[in-house]
This record gives structure tokens, sequence and C-alpha cells, in this order.
């Protein structure tokens, strides 16, 4: 504890020593300040550089530069999630939805923004990751499917059929239990062309190995804005909430979400190089600066009151 310091290099009990001597409204004053401060150097510390960044393509993330060696197999070497942030997806490709009917993914855009995840429904493991990773999310998040936005599911394996479709969503929208996602989650399967038009339009590198019988492939969803264009990539298998939240205020043009999410947006920014959202130091520090100006003010503003009302007492006595 003695070795505890905030910014200006004081410690903390340098700091409550000071404060006895102060009148205890600018003990409060101060000490509000000082929270503030601390919680400005917390966040700070937590933006700087130099975080890991996610580089295997099990997991999607752009390469690391250099020329390293990854021991990867043959069959992982062309695996990964190229971004194509602000680009448009085919909305006229043609996939069958879970009663194997014909639908375009333009259908499933209809002024919300979308949640999009690539994965095949037969995957002994990786892609149902990728399915538990998105529904924990989902329900730790307020917003709703079928209220704020959508999900389209699509198997990028054409051998896959509407009945393994339905299988797995009868499983992920039961797990949900959210009124509204039997409408709004789909699961789709399609032919090897309109399949190629889409992973090809989102960046999603994928390998079939014929040794195992099995896809290589990255993990990751995508968050698509109400007229089919890319936002946000999110790599990986788990998908924090406030990342997952904010990327679909920011994909909705902000026509949903509240005032925090506002003043989350303002403090914290997409990194594409990492898929998360890290803190805006300036901004934070700007922030800070206005709320303790705020209570400076106001506390300055009390007290003149109160001196006021005091005078007048003394002047009737």
């Amino acid at each position: 504890m003695k070795n505890s310091t905030i910014c200006e290099g004081q410690t903390v009990w340098q700091r409550c020593a000071n404060f006895c001597s102060l009148p205890t409204a600018h003990c409060l004053l101060t000490g509000i300040c000082l929270l503030l401060t601390a919680h400005c150097s917390l966040l700070t510390a937590n933006a700087q550089p130099g975080a890991p960044r996610p580089n295997s393509p099990l997991y999607g993330g752009p390469p690391s530069s250099g020329q390293v060696s990854t021991g990867l197999p043959k069959a992982l070497k062309n695996v990964g999630i190229d971004q194509r942030l602000n680009e448009q997806i085919p909305l006229d490709a043609v996939f069958k939805d879970e009663q194997g009917r014909d639908v375009r993914l333009g259908q499933f855009f209809k002024g919300k923004p979308v949640v999009l995840s690539l994965v095949y429904y037969t995957c002994p493991m990786l892609c149902n990751q990728v399915l538990n990773g998105m529904m924990g999310s989902f329900r730790q998040v307020s917003f709703n499917i079928g209220e704020q936005f959508d999900v389209v599911t699509v198997s990028f394996d054409p051998r896959e059929t509407p009945d393994l479709a339905a299988a797995k969503k009868s499983t992920y929208v039961k797990a949900y239990n959210r009124p509204g996602a039997e409408a709004s989650w789909h699961f789709l399967t399609g032919d090897e062309a309109n399949i190629k038009r889409l992973t090809e339009a989102v960046g999603f590198r994928y390998y079939w190995d014929e040794q195992t019988k099995q896809y290589a492939h990255a993990s990751g969803i995508m968050i698509l804005t109400p007229d089919g264009k890319l936002a946000r990539y999110f790599y990986g298998i788990e998908y924090p909430p406030r990342d997952l939240r904010l990327g679909l205020v920011e994909a909705s043009q902000n026509k949903i979400g509240s005032p925090v999410d506002a003043l989350m947006l303002y403090c914290y920014h997409y990194d594409p190089a990492t898929g998360k959202y890290g803190a805006i130091v300036m901004n934070i520090v700007r922030l800070a600066g206005g709320v303790t100006l705020f209570l400076i003010v106001g506390m300055i503003l009390v007290l003149r009151k109160r001196s006021g009302r005091a005078a007048l007492t003394t002047s009737k006595v």
C-alpha cells in the first residue's frame, strides 16, 4: 500500500495526510479528482501498445510481420481471414434456408445490422466453438436477435443439406431461449459457386484436407451494416459482449443503443489489427478533465452559495 502511487508521484498515504488539513468540501472534491485520475491512469495503462495480436490462421488474425517460420502444415498456410472492411457482400447470392427454400442474402438485411458466421455443420470441434461463443455473447448483451440485429450462419461445405442446418438451428435457438430468434437467426446451405462468392467477398480462406477429410479454416465472426457492408471482424471463439455491442451500435450508425454506448464509443475505438475495441487515451483524458472541471465549478458554486447564506445570517444577528 505504501508503494502505491498516483499520476503526480505522491503516495496514497501522502495524499491522505494532505486531506486531513483541508475543509470537508475540498477534501471531498480532491478525493473525487483523485479517483478520476487513478481511473484514467488505469485505462491508459491498459491501452498501451504491445498486446499480443491474433496471428494464427486458426483464429483468423492478420499474419505477423517478418519471415519467421510458423511451422504450420501445408493445409494451414493459406487459411485465414482477410479483412474487407466497408466492402459489399453479394446480396444477390442464392442459398437454401432450413426448409430447403431458395433465398437471397439480401432478404436478411431489413434495416438492422447482421452478424455473419461461416461454419460447416459437421465440423467436429472449431465451428461448434464459434457458435457457442456467439451464443454466449448474445446472451450477455441486452440487444435481442430479431429486435436490434439479425444473425446469418452459412455453411461453406457445399455437400451439407438443409436438414443439417435445421438441426443446428434448433439446438442454438433453443439454447439462446429468447423470443424472435426462430425467425431471425438463419442457418443456410448453398452450392459451391455461391459459397465462393460470399467467402471471397468477406476474405474467408479455408482448405479441404483430403487426408483428414475435414476443412482447415479460421474462426471468427463479422458484423455487417443494414445495407450489407462489412463493418467489423471479431476473431477467435470468444467475443466480448462489450465489443459485440459496440460493433452493432457502430454498424447501425447509432440507430440502436443508448447514450452510454455513445460515450463508450468516444472512449473506445475498433482496432482492425486485433479485432478488438481498445481505449483511446486522449479521449479518456479529455473526458476525465471535463468531468473534473464540471465538479470543480459545481463545488465552487455550492461553496459560494453557502458563504452567502452564512454572511446573511451573521448580518441579521
